[in-house]
């Protein structure tokens, strides 16, 4: 049954008292709400729509990041989930073509959809060239505002991501029950293989650096060494700041052979991050990074790229409860005793206990004690969950992407 638009506007239904969906006060009260978020629970969300219309389902997670929108939105490790936004006014800064992070620009943006406390505002910012709403309706990205998104991350913190849909359309009106049959058809995260969805269809070379007041992003001068990235879904700024050490970059797709990266004759190789199951990917993935683990070459992962190493070692990945996802998360590196916070996006995650001998942790998350990187060989092996690249986030981990060209150092003699 179609649902009519209401100004009453209703209270979350299914929230067991937990909140509404109700338009924030500063709001006009007799606006028509345009957008539904409906949980698999049968639990509704009222808002404004913003950005393409339609209904997608996806898994919904919260970020806590207060800046970088833009680069959370273009992140590929976010293919299939709709995000909450828990920093109430995203949209001040507007977008740009310099922003986005995905590396593969044929690929449709990852993210299903993206929920807000606030209305989008005009932006206010000179590098700005599109207003959100605007540049979400160019990426087919579904939004909703005016949410109550406090109560969505408390629903979140306690029962684990949802599987949901997020709906806009600009007549208010609404088939509740065919999108919460849609919800529930959603299968969810666990078990499923979306790197190849979001990877380089042919292999690239990547040289651009970092950006730079003024400049803006250059170009590399003189390549000391070879790196072939697997792409998984690698995001832009890792790739800058390989570049930046000194690495000339060829991408190459997730389904990549080990002797067609070997054949590159690189002198390191770089496992990306990206979104998904790593236990899904793993099935193609996972013999054929063992054998460049046997290769001798020097080898440094991100993300997915953490835990698909984590597993070709020995060990075992779980699903997370809510996931990490924000960029105010503090780890612990062993080797170094220092604490770094760091930037985060994750819903799996090594099991440190199942770590094998010869594969030592060296990160933990200072939040809940989950594992964040290991190292085996020596150190000729190594990965981090967290996203050192910084991009948005703080960039006490950049040391990392350094570490690895000591590491390619030490092979080369």
């Amino acid at each position: 049954m179609a649902e009519p638009n209401s100004d009453a506007r209703p209270p979350v239904s299914g929230m067991g008292g937990v909140g509404s969906g109700s338009t924030p006060s500063w709001e006009t009260e007799d606006k028509p709400t345009t957008a539904r978020l409906v949980l698999a629970d049968g639990t509704v969300f009222e808002g404004y729509g913003v950005g393409a219309t339609g209904a997608a389902a996806g898994e919904v997670c919260f970020n806590t990041a207060m800046t970088g929108y833009q680069e959370v939105l273009t992140d590929p490790s976010y293919a299939g989930q709709i995000i909450t936004f828990t920093f109430p006014h995203i949209g001040n800064v507007g977008t740009n073509d310099e922003d986005i992070e995905t590396s593969n620009l044929q690929a449709k943006a990852g993210v299903v959809g993206c929920i807000l406390k606030a209305d989008i505002t005009d932006p206010s910012n000179y590098r700005s060239s599109q207003h959100l709403d605007a540049w979400l309706k160019t990426q087919g990205i579904i939004g909703i505002s005016g949410l109550d998104t406090r109560a969505l991350t408390n629903l979140i913190r306690e029962n684990g991501m949802p599987n949901g849909v997020i709906a806009y359309a600009e007549d208010g009106v609404f088939d509740i029950e065919a999108l919460t049959t849609q919800a529930k058809a959603f299968p969810g995260l666990e078990g499923m293989e979306l790197a190849r969805d979001v990877t380089t269809a042919e292999p690239y070379q990547w040289d651009e650096t970092s950006w730079s007041w003024g400049d803006g992003y250059g170009r590399l001068a003189k390549a000391k060494y070879k790196v072939v990235a697997l792409d998984f879904g690698a995001k832009r700024n890792i790739l800058r700041l390989l570049a930046d050490q000194g690495c000339a970059v060829t991408v190459m797709p997730s389904t990549s052979t080990a002797e067609d990266v070997l054949a590159q004759n690189p002198d390191g190789i770089f496992l990306a991050n990206g979104p998904g199951d790593p236990a899904a990917t793993g099935e193609y993935a996972l013999p054929e990074i063992k054998k460049l683990v046997d290769s001798g070459k020097p080898i440094f992962g991100i993300c997915l790229g953490h835990q698909l190493l984590g597993r070709a070692l020995g060990a075992t990945t779980k699903k997370m409860h809510q996931g990490h996802h924000g960029a105010n998360h503090p780890v612990k590196d062993f080797t170094t005793s220092k604490v770094e916070i760091t930037s985060m996006n994750h819903g799996f995650a090594v099991e440190a206990g199942s770590l094998p001998d010869g594969v030592t942790e060296t990160h933990k998350s200072l939040f809940d004690s989950s594992n964040a990187g290991l190292e085996a060989d020596g150190g000729r092996i190594f990965s981090v969950q967290h996203h050192p690249e910084a991009s948005p986030g703080p960039q006490d981990s950049h040391y990392l992407f350094a570490r690895f060209v000591e590491r390619m150092a030490e092979a080369k003699g």
